[in-house]
């Protein structure tokens, strides 16, 4: 029997290659499938991971009490632990902040405290509604989000999409890229990217701040505690890809107005041309070759849950207390009132009955990115689909972001920050209503 050496390499070559299409096409779809198509089950129509959630929640019980707590109390521990509150002033802040959120969440559990603390819409809500769901859903999106961006989904769009990112957003066609993991999957995974780019100065300062400011938005999983919150799950993809397209849109106005325009520009340039006919196999390409190096699936799974659960344990302590402050000062103080004020025009100028207290939740938002979807979620539909559009295209708050951004190489300072966050929101406001009518007349 003759052997034909070229058949054999030739086989030798495909028969990876074809292990890679599969390593990259079946997760994604599974991915794909968890996030974006809406399955019916008992009488109830959202997305496979709702169903999840609502149904770990059902078989908790009570226990999912116990369950959050526990997780409170190990993030108000973990900076003891580790050391890292001496890191930094904004470390030892939020150590506080954390340890602040533990006392709250005990209140919240005994019923311990001023009767004010427990009326409805104070530490029954954010414990009950809020910190249980996020504490469930977090860890168990990031178990499917990993299929999403961890098997060369990611770097397949973010190829594709390259082309765009200049003309659009003055950044170069790799941070593609980043705009997408910061997107679907988290603003600490794309900050990070982001930051070890400029790092290496392949990111010049204005590009960093880019991408940093106008892509490092929540994940697609506390999207879903938004939607969840303000009863939108059966708007599920209109309000997801409405808030892509203004999220992006508002990144696109930002980066042309200061004080993002006037920063430096400075950096090492990369040729990053490619013709029209070598985009798709290219992108292709680039997709496999991050199946390639992906880890095996069950290894994707426990790495992403862990990562899920340390990111739980990070912010449900920091959401009781900057939520509980951020709840005070809304019903107690002027403070959001006269903040709203600035925001109200841009909301007005549509006719919303409910503009002036659309404008005051949006401006709680720079506290906590979750207070306007509490301080809303009785409103009416309208109302509720912006808000939620605003709180996630909004990107900077400082219960979060903002002290990952100030952690980080990239040179934005708080006055800076602040001032790109009010023009987010207020572009936010003014493109979320009509964005709204339009899914509400779609759904119906």
């Amino acid at each position: 029997m003759s052997h034909d050496p070229n058949a054999m390499s030739a086989h030798g070559l495909s028969a990876p290659r074809w292990r890679q299409a599969f390593k990259m096409l079946i997760p994604s779809a599974l991915g794909i499938f968890i996030f974006f198509i809406p399955v019916t089950l008992n009488g109830r129509t959202t997305i496979p991971l709702d169903h999840m959630v609502n149904l770990l929640r059902e078989a908790l019980g009570s226990a999912s009490t116990a369950y959050a707590l526990c997780l409170i109390l190990a993030g108000a521990a973990y900076p003891l632990l580790t050391g890292s509150w001496r890191n930094s002033l904004t470390d030892r802040i939020f150590t506080l902040l954390k340890a602040m959120g533990l006392v709250a969440a005990i209140l919240a559990v005994t019923g311990w405290g001023p009767a004010w603390l427990h009326t409805p819409n104070m530490l029954p809500f954010l414990f009950n509604t809020l910190v249980i769901s996020v504490g469930l859903i977090v860890p168990i999106g990031a178990i499917f989000l990993a299929l999403l961006i961890g098997y060369g989904l990611l770097e397949f769009i973010g190829v594709l999409f390259q082309p765009l990112m200049r003309p659009l957003f003055k950044t170069p066609g790799r941070s593609a890229i980043d705009a997408v993991a910061s997107f679907v999957g988290s603003y600490s995974i794309g900050l990070l990217i982001t930051n070890r780019v400029y790092q290496a100065r392949q990111y010049s300062a204005k590009e960093a701040a880019i991408i940093a400011t106008g892509f490092s938005t929540v994940s697609a999983t506390f999207m879903l505690v938004v939607a969840r919150t303000l009863d939108l799950m059966s708007l599920w993809n209109l309000y997801f890809w409405l808030t892509l397209l203004i999220t992006f849109l508002v990144t696109a106005i930002t980066v042309r107005l200061p004080p993002l325009r006037s920063m430096d520009n400075d950096c090492e340039r990369v040729d990053e041309e490619m013709a029209i006919r070598e985009r798709l196999p290219s992108a292709w390409k680039a997709g496999l070759q991050a199946a390639a190096i992906a880890p095996r699936l069950h290894q994707g799974v426990w790495m992403n849950l862990r990562d899920g659960l340390l990111m739980a344990i990070s912010i449900l302590p920091s959401i009781m207390s900057v939520g509980l402050l951020g709840l005070l000062v809304a019903n107690h103080t002027p403070v959001f009132d006269w903040l709203g004020w600035l925001f109200y025009p841009f909301v007005a100028v549509w006719g919303l009955p409910e503009a002036l207290e659309i404008s005051r939740a949006a401006a709680t938002g720079l506290a906590e990115m979750f207070l306007p979807a509490l301080l809303m979620r009785e409103a009416e539909l309208v109302a509720r689909f912006v808000i939620a559009i605003v709180s996630v295209s909004s990107i900077l708050f400082f219960s979060a972001s903002i002290p990952c951004i100030l952690s980080t190489s990239i040179p934005l300072s708080v006055s800076r920050i602040v001032m790109i966050w009010f023009i987010r929101v207020a572009l936010s406001l003014f493109f979320a209503v009509p964005a709204a009518w339009l899914a509400i007349s779609l759904s119906s």
